[in-house]
C-alpha cells in the first residue's frame, strides 16, 4: 500500500476549490450563450433527441423524463431535474415557458407540482429556437458523465434566453439573479447593435429595453438613471409592487382589488399577511380580504366608507410582500479565451458579472459563431448532393451506353469499375446510380433530377456568398431575429413607473384624534385611559403604585426614558387601551436585561414645546431636558432627536460609566435648576444654565461630588422660588427651597442633615389637563 504525505491545510484548500468550481460551472450559474444551467440544458436535450418531445407529439410522464435524464446525463437525484423541469413550465416563473406541462405542476399560491408520476410534459415551440440547429454541427460536444453518450457543451440558440427567461442561482463565493425581460425589447436591442457602426452602450440600449418585464406583471418603480447604473454595472436593487383598481361596492362604499402580485411572491403567502394586519388592527380601514382569484389574480379588500384607497394601498406596500425589493445581479459562465482571445470551449466557462451591452455582445457573437457552423454544415450537405447529382447528370447524357455497360457486367464490383473507367465517376457516384431504380429513368424524373441540380447549384452559390460576407451574415441573423420576434413576441406586462404621486404611508393617518391619558407604574406596568379623572381609581398590581401620568392626543409621541441612558419613543395610540393592569412596558420595546422606565413624557404640543427636527451639525435646540445619575453626573440633551417614534431598540440620550445608572429625566427651561440629594445628608442646588449640552449621547459633567460608597438618591427639577422635600432614612421629612441649597458651596453641596438621606420625596402624579402650552 503506497502512502502519500500531504499538508491537510493544502488538502482542503484544493478539494473546496474544486468543488467551488463544479458547483460554479455545471450546476448554479447559466451560460451566457443559451442562458440555461447544465440540469435544464439536459432536460431539453433528452426531450428532444432522445425522447422526441416534439410540440405536436403525444406527452409523456415526466417520471419517463426525469428517469432518462439522471441515467443518461445529470446523475444528481431526481428531485433537482423534477424541480428544474417544472420552473420551465410555470408560466409564472418563467417569462417565455420552454416546457409544455399537463397535470398539476403548482399554482401561484405557493402549491407544490404533483409528484412525477402524475404528471406529463412535452416541449413548447419556443424550445426549438433552442434546439433546432443541434443537429447541424453548431455546437460542440463532449462525453457525457460515463462516457456512453454525449451531449452538447451549450444549445444553439437563435435567441438570448438569458434576458428573456432570466435566472436565479447560488453558487459557491457569488450568486446570480438575472430578472426576466420582454422578448419584443431584446432583440429590439439585438438588431441595434447589428446595425449600430459602433458599439452601443447601455444609455442607448436603454432606448429599446425599457427594463426587467416579470411574468407576473407589477410596476417597477425605477427610474432611467436607476436603471442605467443597473445595466451598466450588472448589479443593482430595483423595487416591484403589484397593481391595483377600485371598483364600486354595491351598497355603497369602494372596494379595492388587487390585480397583480410582485414577482415570486406566493399569492396565499400574500393574502396571509392582509389578513394578519386585519386581525391585528393593526390598519382600521381595512375591513376584509377575499381572494377570489382564479387564473387571473383577484384579491378583494374591503374597506371602510370614506377611507383614501391610496393610504391604505401605501400601508400594504410598506408592511406587505405587495412590495418587494428585485436584487440584479448579472452573472453568468462566459466562455474561455484562447489563441487570439478567441472564445473556445476547450477550457471550461469563467463567470463574469456582465452588463446589458456585453451580455447582448456575447450571444450575438456565439450566434455569428454557429451561423457560420450551420452554413459550412449545409455546404457540405448541399456539395455532396450536387455532386451525386451530377454524376446523374453524366450519365443521363449517355443513358443507353450506361444500360448497355451495367448488362455486360458480370456482378456490381465490375460495373461499378466500368463506369468509373468509363465515364470518370467517383465512388459515391457510381453508388448512387447503381442504387437508381428504373422508374427514375423516365423522361419526367430525368428533368427533376436535372432541375434539382439547378435549384441546389444556386443554393450552394448563395451559401458560399454568405460565407464570404460578414454583413450579409449579419442581415441573415437579424432576419432570424425579427422572425421569432414577430411568431413569438408579446406586449409588455410589468408597468415601468420612474415616480409615484401617491402619498406616503404615515401612521397617523389611520388613528382617530381623540385625547388620552398614559399611566406608567413604578414596576414597569403602562396602560392607556381615555377618562382619568381621579387617579386613586386606577387598577394597580398589589405592592406597585403610579410613577407617572402623562396626557396627549392618541397621534402624539409619548417618550419613555430608562435607567440605562436609553429614549423610548411610541404613539400614544400604541400604547395598550384597557381598565386592568396594562402591559409590561418591555412589550412595547426591546428592553435589556434590569432595565426599567425612570421617567415619561408626552409631545403633544400642548403639553410640551414641539421639537424641531434635528439640525445635522448645527447646535442642540431647545426643548432641553436634564438628567441625573446615580454617581452625581448630570447633563442636558436637546429632545430634538426623539421627536418621532423610536424602534423597539430605542435611541441613546446618555452613555453612562460601568455601574452607574439614571434616576431623574425631566424638561427644564433656562431660568430653571435642579436639586440633587445624596445619601451622605448632603444637597446640591444647580442652575440647568450651568449644566452643559451634549450634543450627542454621552456622560454629562460632575455635578456633586460623592465618598466612596456615597450615592444620589433623587434629584428634582424646580424653579428657584420653589422648595423641595427629603426624607432620611428614619422617615423624618425635611423642606428645603432652591436657594438654600445652591450657592458657593456648589460641588460640594449644603449639609441638609445629620441622618442620612433615604430619597427625594417627589409631588404625587396627577392627571394632566391638556391647555395650550
Amino acid at each position: 500500500m503506497n502512502v502519500l504525505e500531504a499538508s491537510l491545510s493544502e488538502e482542503a484548500k484544493r478539494r473546496y476549490l474544486n468543488y467551488a468550481l463544479s458547483v460554479i460551472t455545471a450546476r448554479a450559474l447559466p451560460d451566457v450563450r443559451d442562458g440555461l444551467k447544465p440540469v435544464q440544458r439536459r432536460i431539453l436535450l433528452t426531450m428532444r433527441r432522445d425522447l422526441q418531445l416534439l410540440p405536436d407529439a403525444k406527452y409523456r410522464k415526466s417520471a419517463k423524463i426525469v428517469g432518462d435524464v439522471m441515467g443518461n446525463y445529470h446523475p444528481h437525484g431526481d428531485a433537482a431535474i423534477y424541480d428544474a423541469m417544472v420552473r420551465m413550465a410555470q408560466p409564472w416563473v418563467m417569462r417565455a415557458p420552454l416546457v409544455d406541462g399537463q397535470g398539476n405542476f403548482g399554482s401561484p399560491d405557493g402549491d407544490a407540482a404533483a409528484a412525477y408520476r402524475y404528471t406529463e410534459a412535452k416541449l413548447r415551440p419556443l424550445s426549438l429556437e433552442l434546439l433546432g440547429e443541434l443537429e447541424r454541427r453548431t455546437v460542440d460536444w463532449r462525453p457525457n458523465y460515463d462516457g456512453t453518450k454525449s451531449e452538447p457543451v451549450v444549445l444553439p440558440a437563435r435567441f438570448p434566453n438569458l434576458l428573456v427567461n432570466g435566472s436565479q442561482g447560488i453558487a459557491v463565493g457569488m450568486a446570480t439573479s438575472i430578472p426576466p425581460h420582454n422578448l419584443n425589447e431584446i432583440i429590439d436591442a439585438c438588431v441595434a447593435v447589428i446595425d449600430a457602426p459602433e458599439p452601443l452602450a447601455a444609455k442607448q440600449l436603454l432606448k429599446h429595453v425599457k427594463g426587467p418585464d416579470f411574468p407576473t406583471g407589477g410596476q417597477l418603480l425605477a427610474t432611467r438613471d436607476e436603471l442605467l447604473r443597473t445595466y451598466e454595472s450588472g448589479s443593482g436593487t430595483l423595487k416591484l409592487r403589484g397593481d391595483y383598481k377600485l371598483e364600486d361596492r354595491r351598497g355603497g362604499g369602494v372596494d379595492l382589488v388587487i390585480t397583480s402580485v410582485p414577482y415570486a411572491v406566493e399569492r396565499g403567502t400574500l393574502v396571509e399577511k392582509i389578513a394578519e394586519v386585519i386581525t391585528g388592527k393593526r390598519l382600521p380601514a381595512l375591513v376584509d380580504v377575499r381572494d377570489e382569484s382564479t387564473e387571473e389574480v383577484r384579491i378583494v379588500l374591503e374597506l371602510k366608507r370614506g377611507t383614501d384607497p391610496q393610504l391604505v394601498m401605501a400601508y400594504l406596500y410598506k408592511h406587505t410582500p405587495l412590495q418587494v425589493s428585485v436584487a440584479v445581479n448579472l452573472t453568468c459562465l462566459v466562455p474561455a479565451a484562447g489563441e487570439g482571445g478567441r472564445p473556445t470551449d476547450e477550457l471550461p466557462p469563467q463567470p463574469a458579472r456582465l452588463g446589458l451591452a456585453a451580455l447582448l455582445r456575447h450571444f450575438l457573437d456565439f450566434r455569428m459563431q454557429t451561423v457560420v457552423r450551420r452554413l459550412g454544415f449545409d455546404l457540405a450537405q448541399l456539395k455532396a448532393r450536387i455532386h451525386v447529382l451530377e454524376g446523374f447528370a453524366t450519365v443521363f447524357d449517355a443513358l443507353d451506353e450506361t444500360i448497355r455497360i451495367i448488362r455486360k457486367s458480370e456482378g456490381r464490383a465490375d460495373a461499378h469499375a466500368k463506369l468509373v473507367k468509363r465515364f470518370d465517376l467517383s465512388d459515391e457516384q457510381t453508388d448512387a446510380i447503381l442504387e437508381l431504380r428504373l422508374y427514375r429513368l423516365a423522361q419526367l424524373e430525368i428533368q427533376l433530377i436535372r432541375k434539382e441540380l439547378a435549384e441546389r447549384r444556386a443554393e450552394a452559390k448563395k451559401l458560399e456568398a454568405l460565407l464570404a460576407s460578414e454583413p450579409k451574415r449579419w442581415q441573415l441573423i437579424k432576419d432570424e431575429l425579427l422572425d421569432i420576434r414577430q411568431r413569438y413576441g408579446d406586449r409588455r406586462r410589468t408597468k415601468i413607473v420612474g415616480s409615484t404621486d401617491e402619498p406616503e404611508y404615515a401612521a397617523e393617518d389611520f388613528i382617530v384624534d381623540e385625547d388620552a391619558n398614559v399611566i406608567l407604574t413604578a414596576q414597569g406596568w403602562v396602560k392607556r385611559a381615555r377618562e382619568l379623572k381621579d387617579l386613586s381609581t386606577t387598577r394597580l398590581r398589589e405592592g406597585d403604585q403610579v410613577l407617572e401620568v402623562v396626557a396627549g392626543s392618541t397621534k402624539a409621541p409619548v417618550a419613555f426614558f430608562s435607567n440605562y441612558g436609553t429614549c423610548y419613543v411610541t404613539r400614544v395610540n400604541d400604547v395598550p387601551p384597557t381598565t386592568g393592569y396594562g402591559d409590561p412596558v418591555q412589550k412595547l420595546f426591546k428592553m435589556a436585561d434590569g432595565e426599567r422606565i425612570v421617567a415619561m413624557l408626552s409631545f403633544d404640543p400642548r403639553a410640551l414645546e414641539v421639537p424641531p427636527p434635528p439640525d445635522e451639525g448645527g447646535e442642540p435646540r431647545p426643548p432641553f431636558c436634564v438628567a441625573v445619575t446615580r454617581q452625581g453626573m448630570a447633563l442636558r440633551f436637546s429632545l430634538s432627536p426623539h421627536r418621532e417614534p423610536s424602534t423597539r431598540a430605542g435611541r441613546r440620550f446618555a452613555r453612562l460609566a460601568e455601574g452607574d445608572e439614571v434616576l431623574f429625566v425631566g424638561p427644564v427651561g433656562e431660568r430653571d435648576g435642579v436639586v440633587l440629594a445624596a445619601s451622605d445628608g448632603r444637597a446640591l442646588g444647580v442652575m440647568v444654565r450651568e449644566i452643559p449640552i451634549l450634543g450627542g449621547p454621552g456622560k454629562g459633567s460632575l455635578a456633586i461630588r460623592l465618598a466612596e460608597g456615597e450615592r444620589v438618591v433623587g434629584a428634582q427639577a424646580l424653579g428657584p422660588r420653589e422648595s423641595v422635600t427629603l426624607e432620611t432614612e428614619k422617615g423624618k421629612l425635611l423642606e428645603y427651597a432652591f436657594n438654600q441649597v445652591a450657592g458657593p458651596r456648589a460641588w460640594e453641596g449644603v449639609a441638609v442633615s445629620k441622618q442620612r438621606i433615604a430619597r427625594l420625596v417627589l409631588p404625587p402624579p396627577s392627571p394632566r389637563s391638556l391647555e395650550a402650552n
